[in-house]
Parts: structure tokens; sequence; C-alpha cells
């Protein structure tokens, strides 16, 4: 089957006018984004047990909530309380008033209205206010598209349906900051535009560079792969012309912008010395992903993506890649990747990761004698190669990320509803096949070697097949895999991934990050589109797990330590830690050390806790 594309590799970014810039913010989408993203806002806020609204009363199956700050603002509200504590709010019943008049939902005004509540600090509110307003922007943005709509999205190929995206990460509010990025930027690079780019190439002093490849792969193989022998004699012409021999270098990727806002001065020693020399744009075309600062390249789809550093602040992160950290990437994407390829169980739910097979760094000398290993000056000029899903798919197969299952387009239309129908398929038999893909594998890696990803949607693509999930595609490996066993025995370059996880928190990495982080979103979009109950949903959850466990019995001690079937489970909360520190949410060599816990959350699998369904 040929899946349709919206967009050509031909439709590179132009700089647009500054017209074009605020074309968007039109006061009626305006209104529509504010009012999404204040009840989004109330919705996770809630569920974090930052908010309290209050009981006004019952109107089965709604209840009206009001939500009440200081100075006599008022916010009244029909919602649901589904399961894991989640807010379903009817967004028509929302309302502000102010001194009991009509006020106009502003989303960076509630922020400053429960700033307190929220446990802003004096010098975090600015910047988060900031990223709730470029979140604001974008949102506007993609409300004022003609993107497909999700009947559209059906059909689609995977680079329309990845720039298609609307929401990104879920459970964040403030999720699209980007703070660094112009007006003009966002137009140019960020992924919801659809805009393909030509990527900057550099070359870099061998001495002052850290290159490291999977065995399987040379740097002259990948670069001639990925350059071609056209544009390699282009730049080898480039550097003999300025008497330079580029054997003494390593070729590198640049983002435009990372070249022109940051490197051109942190680097303009280096560029002086040619220790850095700058040669221009690559020949492909690529188009960025939800992540911003990876590429899939649209010239030639079965070439590998490109990550490349971004020293803009975003959800939580400045987005830069350290050389030292980058360094054993590909040693730990290939011990990994070896792992899942020879697991007799895992190879037949066609799990697979997608590994990330070189990455190259400069090292600034300049800004590694004053700062710390932390510090983004240190992470201003990296890059890494990953592989394409292209040629590991049949051509009647189509791809998708996984946060197409949490899509609704601009008209209130949901996506997965309308995969389900298409499959022909009920959506009990289409989910038994989603968990098949996407659960199974996941629990097996944690209980067969303590292995646990970050399986959120954007780091997870589904491969369909008459509209239903057949195997699935996990990434972003080597910054968020982990070894939850100091005792396990690895090879020194993959030793970093091991962490010291205290027993009660090493569960949440299901219970957290799959229960709350995906299914608690999904059973309400099956609950408000396909009237699917949440008890049905959490039951075939259930029916997965235990299926899992029947599989495999020798691991009975192991199911037994970490329970999924217990009544209830510490309620980790992602938003508080950007709360807290937009800048550094966490300390990724200690994944633990900075996690909020607020209380528990009813387990909703733990009523299915025997395999025939009772309790």
């Amino acid at each position: 089957m040929q899946f349709l594309s919206s967009r050509r590799p031909s439709e590179l970014s132009v700089q647009p006018s500054t017209e074009a810039t605020v074309s968007h913010l039109t006061p009626e989408i305006w209104a529509k984004a504010n009012c999404q993203l204040v009840g989004k806002m109330i919705s996770e806020f809630a569920h974090e047990r930052l908010l309290h609204p209050e009981f006004m009363g019952q109107t089965e199956p709604w209840t009206d909530y009001a939500l009440k700050s200081g100075n006599n603002i008022h916010y009244r509200f029909k919602a649901r309380a589904l399961m894991l504590e989640h807010w379903w709010i009817d967004l028509s019943t929302l309302r502000k008033t102010n001194n009991q008049q009509s006020a106009p939902l502003d989303a960076m005004a509630f922020v400053a209205e429960f700033s307190a509540a929220l446990g802003l600090s004096s010098d975090i509110l600015p910047t988060y206010l900031e990223e709730i307003a470029s979140t604001l922007y974008s949102a506007a943005f993609k409300l004022s598209q003609s993107s497909p709509g999700a009947r559209e999205l059906v059909f689609s190929d995977y680079q329309t349906i990845e720039a298609a995206m609307t929401e990104g990460h879920p459970s964040f509010v403030a999720n699209s900051g980007r703070i660094g990025f112009s007006a003009e930027d966002y137009r140019r690079h960020a992924p919801e535009t659809g805009t393909n780019i030509r990527l900057l190439w550099v070359a870099a002093r061998k001495s002052r560079s850290v290159f490291s490849v999977v065995d399987s792969l040379s740097y002259e193989q990948l670069i001639a792969e990925e350059l071609g022998e056209k544009t390699l004699g282009t730049y080898a012409e480039t550097m003999a012309a300025k008497g330079l021999d580029l054997n003494d270098y390593v070729l590198m990727p640049v983002h435009p912008w990372q070249w022109r806002n940051k490197l051109v001065y942190a680097n303009a020693a280096d560029i002086a010395a040619s220790d850095l020399v700058f040669l221009g744009e690559g020949e492909d075309h690529y188009q960025p992903q939800q992540s911003v600062r990876t590429f899939f390249n649209t010239s030639c789809r079965e070439k590998r993506y490109i990550k490349v550093a971004l020293s803009i602040l975003n959800m939580g992160f400045m987005r830069g890649l350290s050389p030292y950290y980058m360094k054993n990437t590909p040693a730990i994407n290939q011990w990994v990747g070896q792992v899942i390829d020879n697991d007799p169980f895992l190879v037949s739910t066609g799990f697979q990761v997608l590994q990330e097979v070189a990455a190259v760094g400069f090292v600034n000398s300049r800004f590694e004698a004053v700062t710390d290993a932390t510090s983004p000056y240190r992470k201003m000029l990296s890059a890494l190669w990953r592989e394409s899903p292209m040629d590991k798919i049949s051509p009647h197969q189509q791809l998708m990320t996984m946060a197409a299952l949490l899509h609704v387009d601009s008209q209130g239309n949901a996506l997965l509803p309308a995969l389900i129908k298409q499959s022909g398929l009920g959506t009990k038999s289409w989910l038994q096949h989603y968990l098949r893909c996407y659960l199974t594998p996941l629990l097996h890696c944690f209980y067969a070697y303590d292995m646990a990803f970050m399986p959120h949607g954007e780091n997870l693509i589904l491969v369909m097949e008459n509209h239903r999930p057949v195997k699935a595609f996990m990434k972003d490996i080597a910054e968020e895999v982990v070894i939850m066993n100091t005792d396990t025995v690895l090879p020194e370059p993959v030793r970093r991934i091991t962490a010291d996880i205290p027993e009660a928190v090493k569960i949440l990495s299901i219970f957290t990050d799959i229960f709350d982080g995906i299914f608690r979103y999904i059973a309400r979009i099956l609950l408000a589109y396909c009237n699917f109950s949440e008890q049905d949903f959490w039951y075939e959850v259930a029916q997965c797990i235990h299926q899992y466990q029947a599989d495999h019995p020798d691991m009975a001690d192991k199911f037994a330590r970490y329970d999924l079937f217990m009544p209830e489970f510490t309620h980790s909360c992602l938003n508080r830690l950007q709360l807290q520190n937009n800048k550094q949410m966490v300390d990724l060599t200690n994944p633990s050390k900075n996690l909020k816990f607020v209380g528990t959350l009813v387990n909703p699998v733990a009523q299915f806790a025997s395999s025939d369904g009772s309790q």
C-alpha cells in the first residue's frame, strides 16, 4: 500500500516574513489555544495534587468543579475523574470570572495566579512563563494550519504524521518552550512546520575531537554512505584550497541555528586556528522530528537519522550533546541491540532498538577549563547517527510515532479510533495487538534484564500493517536506557548505564512511564470516542501482563518482588520536576535522585489480580 505524503523534500525552509511570524495570532485561535492549555493545566496540576478543585455538584456522568485563586478569581468547569486521578475536563464548560465578571482564559495569567500553589520560585517563574508563552505560540500555529486531519493521517506516511502531531509530551504543560529560537527560527526549524532544511557540515581537527562507532562500521564507511563521493571530493578540495588535509579532520553535521547563534562566537578562536573549518550545506534535505534536534533524511529515507547539539532551553533541559558522554553511545547501543536481538522472546514480538551507531564531538578547551561536566558550554558541538527504520519494514507497512495514538486534530477528531475503524478489528482486538507490541517487550526487558527505557510516545515508533500495530522500534537509547542492577556485569564502555535504583522505585519504570505516562491518556480517548470503558481497557492491560507471566513461570520470584498487581503505587510527578528546575529537571547520571513523589495512586490493574479477571 502506498502511504500518502502531503510534503515534498524540495520544500526547503525559507526566510519567513515578519508578518508571517504572527499571522496565526488571531483572537479566535489565541482564545482556543489558551482554553486548551488552561484545561490541561488544571488536569495535570490536579493530577499531581498541586491544585485541588472543589466539588460543586453532580450531573452524571459529569461533575461540576470550582477552582479558586486569590483576588476573587474563580474557574468553573465540568469534569470526570477517571482512574489514576486523570481529570477529563469538558473544555466547552471551562469559564473564568474575576470579581464575578466574565474574564478571558489566559494560560500565563493562570500560572501567575497559582504560582504559590505550584511552588514556582521568583527565579524560575519568569522563565517558566516564557515557556508557557512559547507553548501557546506553537499551539496557535498548529491550530491555524490546514494540516491533515485524523482520518487523512490514517493513510499518511511517516513524516507527514510526524509533522502533524500537536501535543508532544502529554503530561508536561510547558512542552514547547524552545527558548532561544526567534519567530523566524520557529518557522524554519520547529517540527510542526514540516519544513525541510540542509544541515551544515564542518571539519573538526582530530586532535580536538572525539569519534566512536559500532564494531560493524568505520568512520570512512559512515561518511561515504552519508555524504557520497561527490560531496566528499568537494570538501577535500575546499580543505586543500586552504592548505589543509581532510585526513587530519573528522567531518560532522551542525544545526544551522547552532552555527549562527553559538558556534561562530564560542568557537571563533578554533575557526581562526583552522581547528574547526566551515564547509557549507550538505546536499541532503532533512526534516526535524518531534524532538527538535533529531533529523530524518527526506532525500534518502534509508539513510540514518542525525541528532545534533542545539543550545535551546526546551522542556527542562538545554538540548546540547556532550562529546564525552556520547563517546560510549555506540558501544551502549551495540550492547543493548545484541541483548534484544539475541533474545528469542523479544524477537518473537518484533521489538527492536534503532541503534545510535556513531557519535562525534568537538572539545572546546577554553570552556572546559572553567566549567564543570554538566555545563551547557561543554555540549555545544556534537552529533550522532541513528539507524533509520525505513529499511526494516515491508513496502506494505506504515510507520508512525506512538504519540499519534494520543493525537486529536484541530477539529476534535482523534486518530486512534480512526485507525481502529480502518483496521476492521474491534477495539478489544486492536488493543491486544498494540499491547503485545509495546507492553510485552518492555515487561520482558524489565523482568529478564532489569532494563528500562524511556518509552514515551516520541521515543517509540509503531510499525502498522493494515492499520494495526505489528511491532515497535525503540529509539533514543544511550541517554535514557538504564540497567537497574549494579551487579550486572557489563563491558567497560557500557557500565555507565547501570544505576543504583531503590527497590521501590524500579517498578515505577512501568507504573509511571507506561501506566501513568501513556495508558491513562489512551484509556480516556477510547472512552470518549469508542465508548470503550476504563474497566475494559485496564482488563486488557492486566490480561497482557498475565499472559506474559504465564509464558515465563521461571521468573515467578521477580513477579512477586515487583508486583504489577499491587493495590497502589508511588505517585511520581513530572511537572513538579520542571516547576522546581526548568533548566535541568534530572541528573542523567542519577535519574532517581530528583524524582518528586506525592503519595500513591490506586493501581487500575489491581482489581484484575487473578488471571480469570476476578478480584
